[in-house]
């Protein structure tokens, strides 16, 4: 395989499993009450936030997970755990007034600070596990060590489709404004309700595969990859 193969692989897989496009409606649902100058700062920082994350990843393996002792399924189902309060959180409660709120002082706020503080409550569980989920940090370990055969320039085309992804993301999230002005208000709604009863059962699929994975037999195979067993 060639260097240019491999970044091609490489940046379709990692679409694939981050899915900004597909993560758009939830992002959308999350800053429904944002300016168009904020939420577009706030991509900002999740874009930011997902390129040094899986750059990081890329370099170091799963060294800091080995560092704290934590296995690729152990961080599976905590994610799977995170996703299902938040899925639980969208289809029961009025997710986006959270996030329509300036601040709980009623302090008017700048679009930096307004980003900043809404990157806090954004960044788990919505940046991590829903966008770079154990999939995708799996991925990016695999990648990195067949890049090694390529020295230096293998290295630096994995950066690079790094960066494009993360350049997706950015992309791809500043599509919300039209999104959200399309559905309204009532449409958002009802996109949360389901986005949300989406994200508990792919929560709960989460924490099914990382049972399957850390147990013998404990857990049938057509329940961790239901759709392939049919295949």
């Amino acid at each position: 395989m060639s260097l240019a193969e491999l970044s091609v692989n490489f940046f379709v897989a990692l679409f694939a499993l981050i899915d900004p496009i597909g993560n758009v409606a939830v992002f959308a649902a999350a800053t429904v009450g944002a300016t168009t100058a904020g939420r577009r700062q706030l991509t900002v920082y999740i874009a930011l936030f997902s390129f040094v994350f899986l750059a990081a990843i890329y370099f170091t393996g799963l060294s800091i997970l080995q560092f704290f002792g934590v296995s690729m399924q152990a961080f599976r189902i905590a994610g799977g755990i995170l996703l299902f309060l938040l899925g639980l959180d969208m289809a029961r409660d009025d997710f986006t007034a959270r996030f329509a709120d300036d601040n709980e002082t009623g302090e008017i706020l700048s679009t930096r600070a307004y980003a900043r503080q809404h990157f806090e409550r954004l960044v788990v569980p919505f940046a991590m596990p829903l966008l770079i989920g154990p999939g995708a940090i799996s991925t990016v370990v695999i990648y990195a060590a067949e890049a090694k055969d390529f020295g230096l320039p293998g290295m630096m085309a994995g950066v690079t489709v790094i960066a494009a992804i993360s350049a997706s993301i950015l992309v791809a999230f500043w599509m919300t404004g039209l999104i959200s002005r399309v559905l309204g208000k009532i449409g958002m709604t009802i996109v949360v309700r389901i986005l949300g009863l989406i994200l508990c059962a792919m929560a709960v699929q989460f924490i099914i595969a990382g049972v399957a994975g850390s147990t013998h037999n404990l857990v049938r195979r057509d329940a961790v990859t239901p759709y392939a067993a049919d295949k």
